[in-house]
């Protein structure tokens, strides 16, 4: 859904903690063995197969290490891939060449495993209308980079963090004392702020699909943990009132039919926290 996280600055801020917690004041194995002024050549074999995420960011890694090194691009982000391609390859200082090593690696099989995920479930549903999402399942000072790779992989961005939407969750609707009195008191919470907030609720039954309707106020309806069969029933009742989004533990097994019940979007916290990483390595030539 926002973007708008991804900026210069804060990509930046992000290999600069990556690096100081890896390098720190040096590193030392590469200053002990190998003569400074050595130059070299590395590229990145990808040792396994699905569809490559990281490559711009590897790109910026390289430049924040060292402006000087040399790289040549041989594949994109989106790329699919499979076991031997190159996906880049880097010349310059060996020095800045193995201090950018880990750093590249690290993030560039994550993503790649999660944008892989991704592509692999959307793909099982592009035959309906509904769009694959991501959640707030993920890894703490990792999340821009998770949310990246999903877009990568033809996924859609649910809200970043707990600023920019409201997202009413079961514990918020039963300490607000129901479906009803959680939508009046944050449409009164956006009218006394002027906050530029939507509003989304989560529903466990018709019967809260039905209040959430009355009370009006949401742009999103959220169906969690219902069967496809409810699904659709909501849905028909839903209708063009609402976006409509399906949740709860739903995986390459249950998808299809969650889709097929007529939802507009599947929130899968799997992409983030269940996916497998991609091997790959950075070898000198």
């Amino acid at each position: 859904m926002h973007y708008t996280y991804l900026t210069p600055e804060r990509i930046d801020s992000f290999i600069d903690a990556a690096l100081f917690e890896d390098v720190g004041d040096g590193d030392h194995t590469s200053l002990a063995s190998i003569p400074q002024g050595k130059m070299g050549k590395a590229q990145l074999i990808l040792k396994d197969s699905g569809i490559l995420a990281g490559i711009n960011l590897a790109k910026k890694i390289f430049e924040r290490v060292d402006p000087a090194l040399e790289l040549d691009i041989r594949m994109q982000d989106g790329d699919p891939f499979t076991f031997g391609q190159i996906a880049l390859t880097v010349s310059g200082s060996v020095h800045s060449i193995l201090v950018s090593e880990r750093l590249v690696l690290n993030t560039m099989q994550r993503m790649s495993g999660i944008a892989s995920y991704t592509h692999s479930l959307q793909s099982i549903i592009n035959h309906t209308k509904a769009k694959v999402l991501d959640t707030r399942k993920t890894t703490p000072n990792f999340r821009m980079l998770e949310k990246w790779a999903v877009l990568i992989g033809g996924g859609v961005n649910h809200r970043y963090g707990l600023f920019d939407m409201i997202l009413l969750k079961d514990n918020h609707v039963d300490y607000s004392g129901g479906v009803a009195n959680a939508l009046k008191n944050c449409k009164d919470y956006i009218n006394r702020t002027h906050k530029d907030l939507k509003i989304e609720i989560e529903t466990r039954n018709i019967q809260e699909v039905k209040e959430a309707l009355a009370e009006g106020g949401a742009f999103r309806i959220m169906l969690d943990n219902m069967s496809p069969t409810l699904m659709k029933e909501a849905v028909g009742i839903i209708g063009t009132k609402a976006e409509i989004e399906a949740s709860g533990g739903i995986n390459e097994k249950t998808i299809v039919a969650v889709a097929e019940s007529g939802v507009d979007f599947i929130s899968i916290g799997s992409l983030s926290h269940s996916y497998s990483s991609k091997d790959m390595s950075l070898k000198a030539l």
